[in-house]
């Protein structure tokens, strides 16, 4: 049971970060994938990363 809970949360956190990085001008499904492999250090790199023009 907590495994789907661990799987579910990290699914949640990339769909997150999909729309943080869209809000930034950045291709959603790109970090979605990425945050996927990285999880909660996409979420920080996304943090710090400019926003594009």
């Amino acid at each position: 049971m907590m495994d789907s809970q661990y799987f579910v949360g990290w699914g949640t956190l990339a769909l997150i970060n999909a729309a943080l990085a869209q809000g930034k001008n950045r291709t959603g499904l790109n970090w979605f994938l990425l945050s996927l492999v990285l999880g909660p250090l996409a979420t920080l790199i996304l943090l710090f990363v400019e926003k594009r023009q």
